[in-house]
């Protein structure tokens, strides 16, 4: 039985896959091949994914600095001191930046969960290359 409900999901993301495939090109991924959340979000319909990152993101979506910094601070593991070096930025200034991607997002970086959400949405951003 357990054997039946595992290749039940796999089908069922290969329909999903394959449905999606067919509309706006996502890559069809082996159920095997699902090491990573930017695998898993292959499956899911480029409209869905826009709509995600929109609604995460929020206004945050039209600044690129503040965009850098997120992407740069969830890099390096929520670390302060690497994240400012990766910027060339002072630590206060990644503070200050931090502190203004969470007003804008109402997410909390110190928690993963928030970290997570913020990570998925800037993968399903459709202006990503």
């Amino acid at each position: 039985m357990r054997e039946l409900n595992g290749a039940l999901a796999q089908a069922r993301y290969a329909l999903a896959s394959a449905r999606s495939t067919a509309r706006d090109g996502s890559a069809f991924t082996d159920a095997s091949a699902l090491t990573g959340l930017d695998a898993l979000l292959t499956g899911v319909p480029a409209e869905v994914r826009a709509a995600y990152s929109r609604a995460v993101l929020g206004e945050l979506r039209s600044n690129a600095v503040l965009l850098e910094t997120l992407e740069t601070f969830l890099a390096c593991d929520g670390s302060w001191a690497r994240s400012a070096e990766a910027l060339h930025l002072h630590v206060n200034s990644v503070h200050y930046r931090i502190g203004r991607i969470e007003h804008f997002t109402g997410r909390d970086l110190s928690r993963l969960y928030d970290r997570l959400d913020l990570w998925a949405a800037l993968l399903c951003r459709t202006d990503s290359a």
